[in-house]
């Protein structure tokens, strides 16, 4: 059996649609399988609506968080319920073809235990997104050791798969790359990036900023490296003024001011302050981790546990 995990956040308008076009496309290829929603704390009438998509559907399963958790929380809890024997997740939204579903699992059935959704297109973007977004990959890429530049959350997972990355206990986990790295045999399929059919994107740059920050430092601890950089630099601009301030005294033309005093004091102030903050940064991490909260909580289903 196949379980289609489908996170949603304030996609009241999407449910419906999202369940009747993968149903029909899952149907017609006669794959069994599950639909499993995921309630992400919204704040629309999007749980109502999962509801009634599981009283006309015995297929459709509904599970609704206490509050917002996120979207890695709402992965985490889809595979968590699955039934299936291998898993597959698709956003709300559609802008993920379902009909590639079907492709995914046929592969899947060839003995391949990861097939990755890659992006042939990234869709319609501002140019600054485009560039954000290939900065985060770059990073990410570095990071992993492997090539994560048209990365998606769009992919099929095989039991064993799940079952590794439901072990992992690690509070921010980020899906996306995490399922790459705990390796398996695996293949890719290309798709284009669609447009949304209803509602709007859920996305704010803030959300975006946040959502990188917190990956990149739950994936690598290369920010670290930028304190040690930033005190080589101080301290060759330091150097470059102690040899410059010598030299001036011995020749005789030393001048009195503070204008370099000033610039090295703001330069290292700056460097001491920024790297405070990445080390701070990253304690806090350490410090969710060691709390051991849960990375979501259950509010109620549309079914019995």
């Amino acid at each position: 059996m196949l379980s289609v995990v489908i996170p949603a956040y304030n996609e009241e308008e999407m449910i419906p649609k999202t369940s009747q076009t993968i149903e029909k496309i899952l149907k017609e290829a006669g794959i069994e399988h599950e639909l499993l929603f995921i309630n992400d704390g919204s704040k629309d009438n999007t749980w109502t609506v999962i509801e009634d998509e599981a009283r006309k559907n015995p297929l459709v399963k509904g599970v609704c968080f206490s509050r917002n958790f996120g979207k890695e929380s709402a992965i985490f809890a889809g595979l968590y319920e699955s039934k299936g024997d291998c898993a597959v997740v698709i956003d709300c939204d559609l802008q993920h073809p379902p009909e590639k579903i079907v492709e995914m699992y046929r592969l899947w059935e060839q003995g391949y235990e990861i097939v990755e959704g890659v992006k042939a297109s990234r869709g319609k973007e501002s140019g600054l997104h485009r560039f954000a977004a290939k900065s985060f990959y770059n990073i990410m890429t570095d990071a992993v050791g492997f090539d994560m530049s048209r990365a998606s959350d769009f992919k099929l997972l095989d039991r064993k798969a799940v079952n590794v990355l439901l072990n992992m206990n690690e509070k921010n986990a980020f899906f996306r790359a995490l399922s790459s790295w705990i390796g398996f045999k695996s293949t890719e399929v290309e798709y284009d990036v669609r447009e949304r059919e209803a509602g709007t994107s859920k996305w704010s740059t803030r959300a975006l900023i946040k959502y990188a920050v917190t990956n990149i430092s739950s994936f690598t601890s290369a920010p670290l490296q930028i304190v040690t950089l930033l005190g080589v630099l101080v301290f060759g601009l330091g150097l470059y003024s102690i040899i410059e301030a010598l030299v001036r005294y011995f020749m005789g033309t030393a001048k009195e001011g503070f204008t370099t005093v000033i610039i090295l004091q703001c330069l290292t102030s700056s460097a001491i302050m920024l790297g405070l903050g990445i080390i701070g940064f990253y304690i806090s991490k350490i410090y969710e981790e060691v709390k051991g909260r849960p990375k979501f909580i259950i509010d109620r289903t549309t079914y019995e546990k």
